[in-house]
Parts: structure tokens; C-alpha cells; sequence
């Protein structure tokens, strides 16, 4: 291996992705040393010996204005001989060995997920719903004329009239590619054929014979992370599901990153189009592969996305969602066929792509109301999908009114000092001690809370700390506000302990020890930390005080927690931080990935289509940019819980008042009892 010690020279920011993890590191650190300083594990097994190929990453180019720096394949040191024979061994000739990428200049590298030691957990499962079962695709089984001297209506029009004889299936087209291939099939079939009609319009598919098996595929394309439904259409079972991380978090974590990436790359739109398709394609192989059934076998597809990556998925521009007046491309459900689009299944198939409501309410919004269905009850439903994006809808069967809120990626973990998104060793649960102020935690990936760890080989956790994930960090917030390390505005109070750390002149508190970490360092929340997450929070409640205000209502009866990120969110904490309008508790849940039940319902169930692009165009949209109000709801909702708002709900929790300081509630009296009432509470 070559010396690259003379090179050292100055500090480059060195970005990996999807972690979202950056430091500065001298020129000429290797990324794979990079990665381990910065607590991102990459596998390597040969210890850089250039033999297991193990330790890929991607060097990405061009200008990433959210991250300000300007990447370059060339901003890293050039592949050896025997490093490019790898590489093209493995059939990776895109990808660089991080141990042999020694770095010259700033560098965002995306860390494929076979590379990862530690795979992320993406929490995006199929909930149990019933579902009438009524797919767009149907498969009937036909016995057709034989051509004769004389008899002139040609293959394809036999066909139709027995489809039309046996079945009534009338004015129907076929695909003109099938029809390429329709003669071979009818005489291999001794003119006896299993007939794939779609939306009773197009024969899509002809098979030899009698032939069942129908399959569809329903894929929630996320912000973060992409979840699709492998379904059975005739029972519709799912029989599959897969899900990753989406690859254009490299181009930005946020929506508004990407626009701008599309926007100020000539070529960036292309690189997020085929980024997103190419990960379709792998998710459906291995879901496919799962279920132990081809691509072919897939004869339907329902997306759905917010309204950015609808655009990028299409191809088209998103750069007019980027500023007033939000203009979509289009606002309806669109069928496209698939080989059009790109993906990889039935080549006769459509995809259905969802409806959207409106400029940043996209169609995933639309998917979590076919799934959880506002419009048909009598009660006030706030649903709350919390993202990167955070979209809202309020009201009944009688009004519905939906806003989306610029949360930014603070939630998932991005902008946290030792933020990362959901994998093994990331701390996803916290408790304080309100009298010694000492935090126990639990980490994705081991059952047991921080002070159960022991020293013997059969204790010791299957994890140590590696960082903190937004469950985590909304749960750490809560519990520092309760315990009198944080006031309502969200500083540190003047408390002195060994937990509070000095760093300038701001504090910061030690959430785990140097021993309990994989790094041996302490994981602390900052100031900007707190910041960071008062600012998303406050995004979201003020749209959902604009919602309350449109409805004309003061208090919500149901409150729905709805993406995966929203499921792993305790209730009790999302409302002591103000996440969330006061709201009887017991009416507070997550119902998982919704976004993804809705795609999953509207591919079983044709009929939910229709639906979608009636509730796209029944909601009232608030345009929460442009509203006079949003201001000042925002600034009341910075502070924990709220300013001014009360919540009754937590009057045993809280060890103030709303609107009241730390100080203030000690000099009325009121701290002390609150405390006690409330460790009592949490036990």
C-alpha cells in the first residue's frame, strides 16, 4: 500500500451517505479510515489488502449546495492496477475500494448497502387491513376458433370474439407487443389460451394453456426510503416485501435539496431519475426472488410519492415546486406502461401512478387517506405523516383540509451532531433521571436499556451506541425538558452538573459515556441539536394549528402517527416536546406506513383508484407558505411544550406550566410537586 503521509496537507469535508455523517479529516485519510473515525462501519474483511472487495463506495459528482462543497472522482486518489482488476472482476467498475481512496479535496461518497456492516432497519411494513379484493387485472381462460380457407378476421379477431362469447368482454384492444407474439402462443396452445386482460380495455398477455397466478406490486417511493408489497391478486395476500434506502439522498436530504440539485446540475435530474428507477428494479428482483417468482409474473403496479419524487420519477423538472406558486405538471392519476417507464416486469403491464392534492401534497398524502379514511367518519382526525417532509390532514366526512410542513430531515436524524438514521446501535429510546440527571437508553438492535449491560462476555450488548436516531432524539429532548436540563425556550438552564459540558459558551449534555459507545467517545445532544429539532417541530404543529384554525375547531378527537418514522415516535414524548396539538392520549396511535397500505389497497381494490382522484380534488389544500398566520403559529411553537398553548393532557407530566420557564415554576412552588407526581408517573 502506498504512503500517503507526505500528502497530508489540510482538512477536506469528507460526506458519506446515506448516513449523512461529514467531518473535516486531513488530505490524503483514506475513506474507509474516514468512515471508522466518523462511526460509519464499512465491511472489510482483507483489512485493505485488496482481496475481499468488500469496502465499495461510490464517488459522486458535482456541486451539493446543502452540503457546500463540490465533489469530484478526482478529489480522491487514482485506482491502482490491480484495484481496477478487482473492481472489474466483481462487475463494479463504477464503484471505488474506500481503502484504497485516499482523499485530495472535499468528498461525498454513498456507501452502497451491501457495503454497510450495519444494514439499516426500515420499518415499513404491511399492516392487517381488510381489503375487497378487485384488481385491475384479471386473468380468463379461453378456447378459440381455428383459422380456416375463407374466414378472414385474422388471429387476434378470433380472440376477441371469444373473449366477447365466453366472457363479455367487449371493445377490447391488445398490446401491441403481445401481438407480435400472439400466433406462436395461440397454435403452442393447440388454440387454448389463459387470456390477462387489464381494466377490462387491453389484452396485455396471452399464455399457452390454462394458466392461474396474477401478481401485482405497490411501492411507497419515500423521501428516505423506498417499501414495496409484492400481493397475490386474487386473494390479496402479500407474499412479499422489500424495502431500501433511497438513492437520491445522495443528491440531498431534503425535497428542497433535490429540486435545487435538479435545478442547478445540468445533469441532475438524470442522475435522481435512473437512480430512483434503477432502485425500483432492485426491489422488485428481490422481492420477486422472495416469493420465488419471475419479473414477468408481475402484471400491475401502483406507486405513489410525494409530489417531488413523483416528478423526478416521471422525468419531469421538479424545479417549478421549488417556489410560489408550487405549479405540479399534473394533479392527476396517470397509466403508464411500465416498459415506458423503466421498470423491469410484465412488459404489457401498466403502472398507476397516484393522484396528487396539490404543489407538496403528493400522492403518498392520497394513499394514507384510502388507507385510513378521514372522510368516512364523524370525528375530528388530525392524520400526521412525519418525514422529511411532514404532510397534514384534518377533518371528517363533512371537510378535509391537508398543508404540508417543512420539517426538514432533523427527524431521521440528519443536522444532530451524532444523528443517524435507524440502524443497529442507534439510540432509539431514552430516560433521565430527574434527581442525578444520568440518561439509560436502548439501541436499535438489543433489548436490554443501557444500565443492564454488564461486564461479563454474556452481558455485554449486542451494540454499543453508535449515535442517535429521531425517536431517539425527540425522546432525549423530552426527558433533558423534564428533568430541568432544558428550559421551554429550549436553552440549558443554569443547572451545574458532570453531565453538563461547557463547549465555548454553550452547554452540552453527555447522553452516553465513552464506555458505552462504539467508539469509546461520548455521544452528547448540543444546543443546535435541541435547535434543529425545536425548528422541525415547530413546522409541523404550526401547520397543524392552521389546519385547526381553517376547521374552525380548538381541539382534535383523533390523532393518527402515520410513515415509519411516525411509528416508532412515543406518543406521551411527541406531545411533551409540542410535536403534537393536546389530544386525549389514548386516542393518539401510529398506524405504520400508510402511504404504503393505501398503494397496496388501490392495487387489490381497482375501485380505490377513482376514489383517489375524487379525494385529491374534494381536500381543501392550505398553502401554509403563503398564509398570514403561519408565522406567528410557528414562532409560539418553538418554544416546549408551546408558548401559549395549553395541553391538559400532560398536567401530572410536565413540570410546568405552558409558557412558564423553569425559574418561574420553582419560585411559585409548583417544580417540586410536579416532579415528584411525575416520577411517580413514569415508573
Amino acid at each position: 500500500m502506498r504512503d500517503h503521509s507526505d500528502s497530508i496537507k489540510q482538512n477536506n469535508w469528507i460526506i458519506l451517505m446515506p448516513s449523512g455523517r461529514r467531518e473535516q479529516l486531513p488530505q490524503g485519510t483514506s475513506l474507509l479510515d474516514a468512515a471508522r473515525q466518523m462511526g460509519v462501519e464499512i465491511e472489510s474483511i482483507c483489512g485493505g489488502k485488496l482481496t475481499c472487495g468488500k469496502c465499495k463506495v461510490k464517488i459522486e459528482t458535482g456541486q451539493f449546495a446543502k452540503h457546500g462543497i463540490t465533489s469530484a472522482v478526482s478529489h480522491v486518489t487514482p485506482p491502482t492496477e490491480k484495484e481496477q482488476a478487482l473492481l472489474q472482476r466483481m462487475r463494479s467498475e463504477d464503484f471505488r475500494l474506500a481503502c484504497q481512496c485516499f482523499v485530495e479535496g472535499d468528498v461525498l461518497a454513498f456507501v452502497p448497502e451491501e457495503a454497510r456492516a450495519h444494514k439499516q432497519i426500515i420499518r415499513k411494513s404491511a399492516t392487517e387491513r381488510v381489503i375487497d379484493v378487485e384488481p385491475a387485472v384479471r386473468k380468463v381462460y379461453v378456447e378459440v376458433e381455428k383459422p380456416a380457407l375463407g374466414e378472414h378476421r385474422g388471429d387476434w379477431g378470433r380472440l376477441r370474439d371469444a373473449l366477447v362469447s365466453d366472457w363479455q368482454l367487449d371493445h377490447l384492444t391488445i398490446d401491441w407487443m403481445l401481438l407480435r407474439r400472439l400466433q406462436p402462443i395461440l397454435r403452442r396452445g393447440d388454440w387454448g389460451v389463459t387470456v390477462t386482460v387489464w381494466q377490462d380495455r387491453e389484452v396485455i398477455d396471452v399464455q399457452p394453456g390454462f394458466v392461474e397466478g396474477l401478481y401485482g406490486l405497490a411501492v411507497d417511493i419515500g423521501s428516505t426510503t423506498i417499501a414495496g408489497h409484492l400481493c397475490d391478486l386474487r386473494t390479496g395476500e402479500v407474499v412479499a416485501t422489500e424495502s431500501m434506502m433511497n438513492p437520491q439522498i445522495t443528491y440531498g436530504e431534503d425535497l428542497m435539496s433535490r429540486v435545487s440539485f435538479a435545478m442547478t446540475d445540468a445533469q441532475g435530474l438524470d442522475k435522481m431519475h435512473k437512480a430512483v428507477l434503477k432502485a425500483l428494479n432492485t426491489l422488485t428482483g428481490r422481492a420477486v426472488a422472495a416469493a420465488g417468482l419471475k419479473i414477468s409474473d408481475i402484471v400491475d403496479v401502483v406507486l405513489v410519492g410525494n409530489t417531488t419524487m413523483t416528478h423526478i420519477l416521471l422525468g419531469v423538472n421538479p424545479q417549478e415546486l421549488g417556489g410560489a406558486p408550487f405549479a405540479l405538471a399534473t394533479r392527476d392519476g396517470l397509466n403508464i406502461k411500465a416498459r415506458e417507464l423503466g421498470m423491469r416486469i410484465h412488459s404489457g403491464a401498466y403502472v398507476f401512478v397516484m393522484p396528487s392534492e396539490a404543489g407538496h401534497v403528493g400522492g403518498d398524502n392520497v394513499a394514507a387517506l384510502i388507507a385510513e379514511a378521514p372522510h368516512n367518519q364523524d370525528e375530528q382526525v388530525l392524520l400526521v405523516d412525519v418525514g422529511t417532509n411532514a404532510e397534514l390532514v384534518l377533518g371528517n366526512r363533512e371537510r378535509l383540509f391537508s398543508a404540508s410542513s417543512p420539517t426538514g430531515p432533523a427527524f431521521e436524524g440528519a443536522q444532530i451532531a451524532y444523528g443517524m438514521r435507524a440502524a443497529p446501535g442507534a439510540i432509539e429510546r431514552v430516560r433521565i433521571d430527574p434527581e442525578t440527571k444520568a440518561a439509560i437508553f436502548k439501541v436499535i438492535g438489543e433489548e436490554r436499556w443501557s444500565h443492564e449491560w454488564g461486564a461479563a462476555e454474556f452481558e455485554k450488548p449486542a451494540y454499543l451506541a453508535s449515535g442517535i436516531c429521531g425517536s431517539g432524539i425527540i425522546e432525549a429532548i423530552a426527558e433533558m425538558f423534564l428533568c430541568g436540563i432544558l428550559a421551554s425556550d429550549g436553552r440549558f438552564t443554569e443547572l451545574q452538573h458532570p453531565r453538563l459540558i461547557v463547549d465555548g459558551r454553550r452547554k452540552k449534555y453527555i447522553l452516553a459515556t465513552g464506555v458505552e459507545t462504539a467508539t469509546g467517545e461520548p455521544i452528547f445532544v448540543t444546543q443546535d441539536d435541541v435547535r434543529a429539532i425545536q425548528l422541525a417541530k415547530a413546522a409541523l404543529y404550526a401547520g397543524a394549528k392552521l389546519l385547526m384554525r381553517q376547521a374552525k375547531i380548538e381541539q382534535v378527537d383523533r390523532i393518527v402517527l402515520a410513515g415509519a418514522f411516525g411509528s416508532y415516535i412515543d406518543t406521551k414524548y411527541a406531545m411533551v416536546l409540542g410535536l403534537i396539538p393536546n389530544c386525549d392520549l389514548k386516542n393518539v396511535y401510529a398506524v405504520g406506513n400508510a402511504a404504503g397500505d393505501g398503494a397496496r389497497i388501490a392495487l387489490i381494490d381497482a375501485t380505490k383508484r377513482d376514489q383517489a382522484q375524487y379525494l385529491a380534488e374534494w381536500v381543501t389544500y392550505i398553502e401554509t407558505a403563503v398564509d398570514p398566520n403561519f408565522q406567528d403559529e410557528f414562532v409560539g411553537a418553538i418554544a416546549i411544550p408551546h408558548a401559549t398553548d395549553s395541553f391538559p393532557e400532560l398536567k401530572d407530566i410536565l413540570p410546568l406550566s405552558a409558557g412558564m420557564n423553569v425559574g418561574e415554576a420553582r419560585a411559585n412552588g409548583s417544580g417540586r410537586s410536579r416532579r415528584r407526581t411525575r416520577r411517580k408517573n413514569r415508573r
